[in-house]
């Protein structure tokens, strides 16, 4: 199968909203027909989400209310990439920050988009091992129970509901697989 070539050159653009973790603006776009038409685009500072597993086999998962969801999920810690800051500094910042550890090793196992249709959110995930207790202050927004979670219960937890978050069910199972888990 071919790809044609269309990138969908700019013929214009405009920001509607300006906020603390995203921008909305509006592109008016060339299509390959030669028509116009436009795309909304969240811009969103580029992330990390970090599979902590301790020794005995364990992910340290994060449980927090999310109001877009409107429910409390369980997850992997995440968090935003600073200005300037590397992705492997930001994971082990957000690790310490959320479960109170750190990690003697940090392996990089893939990076994605999370919702290319629409936000400029690229993600880096990672699997920390070797944790050992390493605290720094949560952000004062965020309200977070650790939870440790079997590796092998996973599967079972995504299946029936209890992990629903896309970062987390695709980072622990990437996890799963690198640690020979599956």
């Amino acid at each position: 199968m071919t790809t044609p070539a269309n990138n969908e050159p700019t013929l214009a653009t405009r920001t509607v909203f300006e906020g603390r973790i995203l921008n909305v603006r509006v592109d008016t776009v060339q299509l390959v027909n030669g028509r116009t038409s436009t795309r909304e685009i969240a811009e969103h500072a580029p992330s990390i989400c970090v599979v902590p597993v301790d020794d005995d086999g364990n992910a340290l998962l994060v449980r927090q209310y999310r109001k877009p969801a409107g429910a409390f999920l369980l997850e992997v810690p995440a968090g935003g990439i600073e200005a300037g800051e590397e992705p492997e500094a930001a994971a082990l910042r957000e690790l310490q920050e959320e479960i109170g550890h750190t990690a003697g090793q940090l392996q990089r196992m893939v990076g994605f988009w999370l919702a290319p249709g629409w936000c400029t959110e690229y993600m880096h995930a990672y699997l920390a091992i070797d944790l050992t207790p390493a605290a720094l202050e949560s952000d004062e927004d965020e309200f977070i129970e650790v939870e440790r979670v079997a590796l092998a219960d996973v599967p079972g937890l995504i299946a029936d509901g209890t992990i629903q978050d896309a970062k987390s069910v695709a980072s622990l199972l990437l996890a799963m697989r690198i640690l020979g888990d599956n």
